[in-house]
């Protein structure tokens, strides 16, 4: 069945209601990617069609990216949901001005505020976790924020499952704020996280964000067959990628599977990558990061393609990774046996 925008999801638990793609702005600004004009085209034609979920992050282009957000919202402000993020400096010099600690994050809700144009936040992210600030400071900084207004749900990225389901359990247990919210980078490229953080999110009830859905582009479609990775458009990305290590032969496997998979449907590598992170039940909206309309255009078509068990198949094949201990453990045949007696048990759906 395809979707549309306006194809409305519930966020995790609670009863926030996004699309079921988010627009990314970390590329809005000169600075990470398009100029003001290119970036308004984006966001006026995600919104147009019937887009709510706008992603942003104090960080992002030194503030440019919240400013131009705040910005383009005007007169819209009602009917979007925005998101943004606290931890990461936007300039050095001042320890209490980064971190995951109540000052930190105080600051920084207080700057974004400003910069949005707004006078709330829909959804608060802990941006990257410090390893530092204790677990209650930061879910009582959440929660104080929420209870003047200021925010109205709160979430969490790049941190440890174990981290983030003792944050979920502390903060009911003592009746505070819960996390609605996990961004994790997530695509054919990086399943790493189906070990323990999507399991995690989808027992806890948490909604999953995933960046990085083309995996910086290497989805894309170019990259198949090792084609074009020194000539890439976007400003030398192809390049760096290859630096990095990023381009290598089970990488481009993955991209060829991605393709294949897109002729015969007749849709795009990216589509394809895209349909297989939203066919996902833990997955509430990847985060689109186009630098372009026509880029976030083509991103917008993968609601249309429907992968088929086929589809999946192939392409859980080409990418999937080995789960480890106790996943694999748990799944041998004689363990099984032992847990139920030798019975018969059908699995909670």
């Amino acid at each position: 069945m395809a979707l549309s925008l306006d194809s409305f999801r519930l966020l995790g638990r609670s009863g926030l209601r996004v699309s079921p793609l988010a627009l990314g702005t970390m590329t809005f600004g000169e600075t990470w990617g398009a100029e003001e004009a290119e970036s308004r085209r984006m966001f006026d034609a995600y919104v147009d069609r019937g887009g709510n979920f706008i992603d942003t992050a104090g960080y992002y282009a030194q503030g440019r990216s919240e400013q131009l957000t705040g910005k383009f919202a005007q007169g819209k402000r009602p009917r979007l949901v925005i998101s943004t993020k606290y931890s990461l400096a936007v300039t050095p010099g001042d320890p209490n001005a980064a971190g995951n600690g109540r000052k930190s994050m105080l600051r920084s809700v207080e700057e974004s505020l400003k910069r949005l144009v707004t006078d709330y936040i829909d959804l608060l992210f802990l941006h990257v976790w410090d390893d530092t600030t204790p677990a209650d400071e930061i879910l009582r900084g959440f929660d104080d924020l929420v209870r003047q207004g200021k925010v109205l749900y709160i979430g969490i990225s790049d941190t440890a499952a174990w981290q983030v389901a003792r944050l979920q359990t502390m903060a009911e247990l003592r009746g505070w704020t819960q996390l609605a919210a996990l961004q994790v980078e997530y695509n054919l490229l990086q399943r790493t996280v189906e070990r323990d953080l999507i399991p995690m999110a989808r027992a806890v009830g948490i909604g999953v964000m995933p960046w990085s859905p083309l995996a910086s582009g290497l989805l894309s479609g170019k990259y198949a067959n090792g084609a074009g990775a020194n000539s890439d458009p976007a400003g030398g990305r192809g390049v760096t990628l290859v630096a990095h290590g990023r381009v290598n032969e089970g990488a481009v496997a993955i991209a060829d599977a991605v393709k294949r998979s897109a002729d015969r449907l007749g849709a795009t590598s990216a589509q394809v990558a895209l349909a297989w992170l939203l066919a996902n039940p833990a997955v509430a909206a990847p985060i689109l990061g186009a630098r372009t309309l026509r880029q976030l255009e083509d991103n917008l078509g993968s609601l249309e393609v429907e992968l088929a068990a086929e589809h999946l198949a192939e392409l859980d094949s080409a990418s999937g990774i080995e789960l480890g201990f106790p996943h694999d453990f748990l799944k041998l045949e004689f363990v099984g046996a032992a847990l139920t007696g030798g019975t018969k048990l059908r699995p909670r759906q």
